[in-house]
């Protein structure tokens, strides 16, 4: 017996996926400049928009591949337990990222 071959992947999965690696070598590099040019003396706070933003694509992109993933891939009588899990686990996730944003903003204005 053959195997079934696989299915073509979504339109959207190879765009998340670049978007997600692009956004992460953005994140990881605006991280080592800004910690070699900290060093010597004081950060200005509008420069953390850069690996804000990246940040942010990389959890979004994460949470469109998990939903392709976990709700598109879900079975027609499961799909609604299926969103609801996801719905929590995307606002979990947006939630730590807001949290540690909003610590490190106002950890850069008290000091």
């Amino acid at each position: 017996m053959l195997p079934n071959p696989s299915p073509t992947p979504h339109p959207w999965r190879k765009r998340l996926l670049a978007t997600e690696f692009i956004a992460l070598a953005i994140l990881l590099g605006s991280m080592a400049i800004l910690g070699r040019s900290s060093d010597g003396g004081t950060l200005n706070p509008a420069w953390l928009i850069i690996p804000a933003a990246a940040s942010l694509a990389v959890f979004l992109s994460f949470i469109g591949l998990m939903y392709l993933r976990w709700v598109v891939a879900a079975e027609a009588g499961k799909a609604t337990r299926h969103k609801l899990v996801f719905g929590l686990l995307a606002v979990t996730l947006l939630g730590v990222w807001v949290y540690g944003i909003a610590n490190t903003w106002l950890s850069m204005n008290a000091g």
